[in-house]
């Protein structure tokens, strides 16, 4: 049995297939932080370029570095692989085409230190090239500055992933109990909303520790599994597992394109909506497939929803684009007494 005071506080989990023009720097930042005592577990997934000559450099000139061999069949069974060459009670993960700042895994533990009730934190990004990014993901890099707490983080955990995945820094502990699955949906997603399902609290340390690299070459850009619409079947997926596991029906807040394709992904796991909640005057009072369109008084005094509301057994999902009617339809819904989280959930 390995000798608890050898293990180093951190473990770096670093996936790599061909990123050998990335992984010099990747690994350099790795190597510069200010936290020393850590290790980092290099999986070279059937690299087909210098990848793996990279990682084994970097492994001669630094014993806190170890190259080990992934089996070749994806992203969820290379991390699973890495993990059980970890040591640390804290397993940090890192993407081979990104960079950390000197003080990421100091920060990350420290606050994982401070707070025993955390399963896990993540951090803030700075996307780059900055020349290159389209207005979308600098929202995102905006709206993931926004989260700084616990319940930030399980508050918007359906708008979108909440953490992005390599500024993870999980208690070895969360990572086994939550295993990385191979989904046909982003495997990060799945297992943060499985974690924040069972009550995992997940923090952020508010800073921007990690430059998370985005290109037409990433993963993200080029596998189905990272597209909207699998993003938006893993929301559904989870709801109808968790918050709407009670019943087949829901009101749904919101039928324009975003909260159509969560209603029809959540029709495929048998979940469909008995009443729609419209601002529009033109589709209040009319049918969409079935549902009644009614307004936000309906969930109020003398409405038609008021009894399910009154007597908790209402679950409406608010599908909208956009912090600002989000942050409207939650303002409504606190003041009718419904709870964020337990009457409703945002979702986008």
């Amino acid at each position: 049995m390995l000798d608890r005071r050898a293990r180093p506080r951190v473990s770096v989990l670093l996936p790599v297939r061909d990123a050998a023009a990335t992984l010099g720097a990747c690994l350099r930042s790795v190597a510069r932080q200010t936290e020393p005592d850590l290790e980092c577990i290099v999986v070279d997934d059937a690299s087909r370029d210098a990848s793996r000559d990279v990682a084994h450099r970097a492994a001669r000139a630094d014993a806190r570095f170890r190259v080990v061999d992934g089996p070749g069949r994806g992203i969820a069974a290379a991390l699973e692989a890495g993990l059980a060459h970890c040591r640390a009670d804290v397993v940090a993960r890192m993407d081979a085409d990104d960079w950390m700042h000197r003080d990421r895994l100091r920060a990350q533990c420290d606050a994982l230190d401070a707070d025993a009730s955390l399963d896990g934190v993540g951090c803030h990004v700075r996307i780059f090239p900055r020349g290159a990014l389209a207005d979308g993901r600098l929202r995102y890099e905006r709206w993931l500055a926004s989260l700084r707490t616990p319940d930030d983080v399980a508050r918007d955990a359906f708008v979108e992933c909440p953490l992005a995945h390599p500024t993870w820094a999980l208690r070895r502990a969360t990572f086994e109990r939550f295993p990385y699955r191979d989904v046909p949906f982003p495997e990060d997603y799945d297992l943060l909303l499985r974690a924040l399902g069972a009550g995992a609290r997940l923090g952020v340390v508010p800073r921007r520790l990690v430059g998370w690299r985005d290109g037409p070459a990433r993963l993200s850009r080029t596998d189905a599994r990272y597209a909207i619409a699998a993003f938006t079947e893993c929301k559904a997926w989870h709801l109808a597992r968790g918050f709407l596991a009670g019943g087949d029906d829901y009101v749904l807040w919101g039928h324009g394109a975003t909260g159509r394709a969560l209603a029809r992904a959540l029709a495929r796991h048998g979940k469909h909506p008995s009443a729609i909640v419209e601002l529009h005057p033109r589709r209040i009072g009319r049918e969409i497939a079935g549902a009644p369109v009614v307004p936000p008084e309906a969930l109020g005094p003398g409405g038609a929803l008021e009894a399910r509301a009154r007597a908790g057994a209402l679950r409406l999902v608010a599908s909208v684009a956009g912090a600002r009617p989000r942050a409207e339809i939650r303002a409504a819904l606190a003041r009718l007494g419904l709870r964020d989280g337990a009457d409703f959930v945002c979702a986008a």
